[in-house]
């Protein structure tokens, strides 16, 4: 395996350490005057000596220099004057992407590309919710049941149960959702079955703890 030296590292990176790369393929290419013999000796690719052997001959040094990928014209771009309309709402009047797209007869998609395109992510920053945490007395309550966590899950898990427990649960038609109340004081733990899972159970179960 190869090491790359620091040297190396800058002409991989760097644009003019990228023409330097490029002169060397040309001038290997001038000696030994073979594509595939030239692309043999550095370890690269027919097509990029091509590339740049081409590019040489047609704007000498010039051509070796990276250029730009984006295109001189973009005809399905969309007009300026739209963009500037899309822009006013956005910032004057704070609508959002779905109301300015509606307004403007636009797809939603052009719209957060315009966004996007001029203010970065295309979307306002939205304030942070605090976190809701139960009350400090809550936990220090003396009486049960002034704190309590309350949820449901589908224990019908093949990767934990087992397939053993799995067929047997389906095989017997038995409840697969567990239902579990546990109060934050004394930690007990109330636990409940069913077969579906509905609000009507959870009222159900809420009212028999």
């Amino acid at each position: 395996m190869l090491a790359l030296t620091l040297t190396d590292t800058y002409q991989l990176t760097h644009p003019e350490g990228k023409v330097t790369l490029r002169l060397k393929i040309v001038d290997t290419w001038e000696e030994c005057g073979n594509l595939r013999e030239t692309a043999r000796q550095l370890s690269i690719s027919r097509n990029t000596v091509r590339k740049w052997v081409r590019r040489y001959l047609q704007e000498e040094e010039v051509g070796l220099v990276d250029r730009l990928r984006r295109p001189h014209r973009s005809p399905r771009r969309t007009p300026r004057e739209v963009e500037a309309q899309v822009l006013a709402l956005y910032q004057e009047q704070g609508w959002g992407r779905r109301r300015i797209a509606h307004a403007l007869g636009l797809p939603e998609g052009t719209v957060r590309h315009i966004l996007r395109r001029h203010l970065g992510e295309g979307k306002r920053k939205r304030e942070k919710r605090n976190t809701f945490y139960p009350a400090h007395w809550a936990w220090e309550e003396e009486q049960p049941f002034r704190l309590a966590q309350v949820d449901t899950k589908d224990i019908l898990d093949k990767g934990t149960l087992g397939t053993r427990l799995w067929d047997h649960l389906r095989k017997h038609h038995l409840h697969r959702y567990q239902w579990t109340f546990l109060e934050g004081r004394t930690r007990l733990r109330f636990l409940a079955y069913s077969h579906t899972l509905s609000v009507v159970n959870g009222l159900c179960f809420g009212a028999l703890v």
